[in-house]
């Protein structure tokens, strides 16, 4: 009996083990000056566990890093395609052709395509309302036309903002007025087509958004004053946000449909509340909260979930906040930001860092020590570092925000000097720079020292093709 027993607790702890890896994938954007090469990162996710990727596209050095990985894969096609894809049977079958059929001949495992990223946002003002339903009908019948619909299911990443609850509780959820029809339209399609409803939620962004979200309603501790709903409590905004989506779809007739997370995660730095030990307790709380497969009141079971972000991007848009260039959970070189356990592949030791990165020289940019802050030069180099480089890491309460004046200009400095690979013109800024081989970086302030790329994909190839297109110019005009 006793051996019963111990072979019951293993099955069942190995099913537990299995729900873990199983269920938690990566959302891997590529929006940066100095990407880490595709084979590092793909070595990378296999070493901690992940079982599947979300990408943004379909870039060529990705996708052949991915072939025969074992990879679940779920490939974008970016919003400023809808158009095209939505007026074009033809344009839809070619894009499916290049970026699906000939990967999976070569041997990626591709299981989803992303038809646009949260086209129905609030803030994009309706500009994909007309293109992304035809664009993921034309997609569909792509996949027809090609013989893979039954491998490769079509969905759309939306945002939470495209269902609501007037009341806050999720029993009164519904999709959003301003799109109920098309909405009802989209969910039909994707269950007759055996596909499934992709979601995005971010409790970071209520509480950036909110001064009075309740800060304890983010995380999965258990400590917020619970939302009542009937005989449902809700401790945690992500189990509330997820039953009111799966209200919504109750109520239009298809509570059933599948659900993926297509994006949950929280950033490290930009904001107050962006900070590496609130990412670290909400990742791993999210963590630990699917591990037991539970789900939530309203959807028991499994939940299929990626990560919001593998790494961090240096070149996103800041329009909604310093903190976008921040979601990752490793560095821009593939550090771990903070410890996390994702269960198989790296219970014990948690996160591991990326294996190979080679670095430019230890050398830095910094403000001269002889330069008075009163110079009048300062202020335009300075406007001029950040626009050109990543400077969201200053200011109130960011990693770099306990940094002096004189540290703030450094930073600036240094930044767009490591992202033009040390070039020592990018170190001048009217002579008021200067190089040095001692690390500035002070607590949780650092100064990065940029990675070595293949295509060295900073701004010295554009000036440098600036340069060889004035030369041949020069030549041509000389011989005429």
């Amino acid at each position: 009996m006793e051996k019963v027993k111990a072979m019951i607790l293993l099955l069942s702890c190995i099913s537990l083990l299995s729900v873990r890896v199983n269920s938690i994938g990566a959302n891997w954007g590529t929006q940066t000056s100095h990407p880490l090469p595709p084979d590092t990162v793909v070595q990378m996710l296999k070493e901690n566990g992940f079982s599947k990727v979300k990408l943004f596209d379909a870039e060529d050095g990705t996708m052949n890093a991915l072939k025969k990985s074992g990879f679940e894969v779920m490939v974008g096609l970016p919003n400023d395609m809808l158009r095209t894809l939505a007026t074009s049977v033809k344009a839809a079958e070619n894009w499916v052709s290049k970026n699906v059929s000939a990967y999976v001949n070569d041997g990626v495992n591709i299981r989803y395509v992303a038809v646009g990223n949260e086209p129905f946002l609030e803030t994009y003002n309706g500009s994909f309302l007309q293109t992304t339903f035809p664009a993921l009908q034309n997609v569909q019948g792509a996949l027809i036309k090609a013989g893979l619909s039954n491998q490769v299911k079509v969905t759309i990443p939306l945002n939470a903002d495209v269902y609501q609850s007037s009341t806050g509780k999720p029993s009164d959820g519904d999709f959003r007025t301003d799109i109920h029809d098309l909405m009802v339209a989209i969910v039909k399609f994707l269950s007759d087509n055996s596909a499934a409803f992709t979601v995005n939620i971010y409790p970071f962004i209520s509480l950036y958004s909110d001064s009075n979200f309740p800060v304890e309603y983010a995380f999965f501790d258990g400590n917020a004053s619970p939302v009542v709903d009937g005989s449902n409590a809700y401790t945690n905004m992500f189990d509330a946000n997820l039953d009111t989506l799966i209200w919504a779809l109750k109520k239009n007739g298809y509570g059933n449909l599948p659900i993926i997370v297509g994006e949950i995660g929280w950033p490290t730095d930009g904001d107050m509340n962006a900070n590496t030990q609130y990412a670290q307790q909400f990742n791993q709380g999210f963590m630990t909260h699917i591990s037991t497969g539970r789900g939530t009141p309203m959807r028991p079971g499994p939940i299929d979930a990626y990560l919001f972000s593998l790494i961090d991007e240096d070149e996103k848009s800041i329009q909604p906040g310093n903190f976008e260039r921040h979601w990752g959970i490793f560095t821009y070189d593939g550090l771990p930001k903070y410890q996390l356990n994702l269960g198989i592949g790296n219970t014990s030791r948690g996160l591991g860092k990326a294996r190979g990165v080679q670095y430019l020289d230890k050398k830095w940019c910094v403000l001269k020590p002889n330069i008075a802050l009163s110079d009048l030069r300062l202020a335009d180099t300075i406007s001029y570092a950040c626009s050109n480089a990543d400077c969201t890491s200053l200011g109130y309460k960011t990693s770099c925000g306990n940094l002096d004046t004189r540290g703030n200009i450094s930073y600036a400095f240094d930044n767009y000097f490591q992202k033009n690979d040390q070039d020592d013109v990018a170190c001048d800024f009217s002579g008021l720079a200067t190089t040095t081989n001692m690390d500035p970086s002070t607590g949780t302030c650092r100064f990065g020292i940029m990675i070595m790329v293949d295509d060295a994909s900073s701004f010295k190839l554009p000036q440098f093709g600036l340069l060889i297109f004035i030369f041949v110019l020069h030549l041509l005009l000389t011989t005429l």
